[in-house]
């Protein structure tokens, strides 16, 4: 398996450092607002890639932090913290704004089909493990205090830059990073920020009161999960030129080592080929999209069809396509359910062959949908079937689901109730009243079955 290292430009062959386990980090949402499909396709990747090393035999460890303080309205130091604004503007709490965006983030994955990782820690649980980098790192000299925080000198660092390939001599000289005197290089970045009285969220530390930068809380929690070096961190390019160099900065300095192996990027999504940007307002969430009738599964299907390092662009009349293709694309499935024509073994075995060349070409997975749609062209067989289920394992979109127009129907708020209830039941290991509220279900005229995602209804 291949995977292209943002780190070293190149594709490299993966392999985990520690037995067959793939430890990966992957920046997770802050969580002051709804998530819009921008990130959302981000998400979608680190799926594909977490699918995909499964296929091909690994174990998976992933954390995904969740940002619940700490990231200003600049991905620098400027600016006021996400958190906070929200808050004000939506006159709560920053810990009920965190409550909320976290779990509508949650309830997206699931809808997207996109696995949790195991591990999802929230910044504001991991402050003592931040303190302590910081405090590591001003002992060994890369911190350095200010009237405002705590700064790490990148001048100490030699290889700032090395992810972004830029040039920090260049930059320097003319530097559109806010002039700060205090500090002794304009790129020095906060790795603790000194609270003023009237900031909500701050913690005791030996410089009085403050809260974490962004950048230190991976770079801690990372540390916390995955050890010193671990295999993947995932990201958007977004990530690339400063959250993830400072990361990479810090580490060094912390433990004399690049935290990770792989440095995985994802593209920009852009909308009608400009800039998607909740400043521009062309920002849309799952919701919104199922609103205009978008299944989750039809912006899954439509974000599968170009490389994770290409940008993709939004369109309304791509949606429309991606939508008839992913119908299309259940049909030919559902045709062969159940197919009695025989497939040669060798034939079967040679689209599955060319599926995991596609997938470990650095998940290039538009060549695996293109397997499929041409293995799919076969007659109905069962064979046939059973390998497009096994293929959608790493594609994620719910072959195996899928409901014909004609099958599908309202269902009403009552059946509905009883089937939460259901749920309900069977996560308290009730299950005398799960098989009676079932037996209620059919009795109303309606066919519930369970899913790994929760269950569907059909009309009996």
């Amino acid at each position: 398996m291949k995977l292209y290292n943002t780190l070293t430009r190149k594709k490299e062959e993966f392999t985990p450092l520690q037995g067959n386990t793939a430890r990966m980090y992957s920046c997770g949402p802050t969580v002051y607002n709804y998530a819009h499909i921008g990130n959302m396709r981000t998400y979608v990747f680190m799926d594909l890639l977490r699918r995909t090393l499964k296929a091909e035999g690994y174990k998976v460890k992933g954390v995904m932090n969740i940002t619940d303080v700490g990231h200003l309205l600049s991905d620098a130091d400027d600016g006021e913290d996400k958190m906070e604004k929200a808050a004000r503007e939506q006159k709560k709490t920053p810990l009920e704004i965190a409550a909320y965006y976290t779990d509508v983030f949650f309830k997206d994955l699931a809808r997207l089909n996109i696995g949790k990782p195991e591990v999802t820690p929230k910044a504001t649980d991991h402050i003592p493990e931040m303190l302590s980098m910081v405090y590591d790192l001003c002992e060994k000299g890369y911190g350095y205090e200010t009237s405002d925080g705590i700064y790490y000198d990148i001048s100490r660092f030699p290889d700032y830059g090395s992810l972004s390939g830029i040039n920090l001599e260049d930059q320097q000289a003319g530097a559109r990073v806010e002039v700060n005197d205090e500090k002794r290089n304009p790129y020095d970045f906060a790795i603790w920020k000194k609270a003023p009285k009237e900031h909500i969220m701050q913690w005791d530390s030996r410089w009085g009161m403050g809260y974490p930068g962004w950048h230190i809380e991976c770079s801690a929690m990372s540390k916390k999960y995955l050890g010193e070096v671990f295999d993947i961190h995932t990201g958007g390019v977004d990530h690339i030129p400063i959250h993830h160099e400072n990361e990479i900065a810090q580490s060094y300095g912390a433990c004399g080592k690049n935290p990770a192996k792989f440095w995985v990027h994802g593209e920009f999504m852009c909308v009608d080929g400009g800039k998607m940007s909740k400043k521009l307002g062309n920002t849309y969430t799952i919701s919104q999209l199922e609103e205009m009738g978008y299944s989750p599964m039809t912006f899954r299907y439509f974000c599968l069809n170009t490389h994770y390092r290409k940008k993709l662009n939004f369109t309304f009349p791509a949606m429309d396509g991606a939508k008839v293709a992913y119908e299309r694309l259940c049909e030919a499935v559902l045709r062969h359910k159940g197919g009695t024509a025989t497939v040669d073994a060798e034939k079967l075995s040679a689209y599955e062959k060319e599926f995991r060349e596609y997938i470990a070409d650095d998940l290039n997975i538009p060549g695996a949908l293109g397997v499929l749609w041409t293995m799919l062209k076969e007659a109905p067989s069962a064979s046939v079937y059973d390998l497009a289920l096994q293929m959608d394992e790493v594609f994620g979109l719910r072959l195996k689901e899928y409901v014909p127009a004609e099958k599908q129907v309202e269902v009403p708020e009552e059946i509905t109730a009883l089937c939460e209830a259901r749920i309900a039941a069977k996560k308290d290991k009730n299950y005398a009243l799960a098989d009676s509220l079932r037996a209620e279900i059919t009795a109303k005229g309606y066919i519930v079955k369970d899913t790994k995602e929760g269950y569907t209804v059909e009309k009996a």
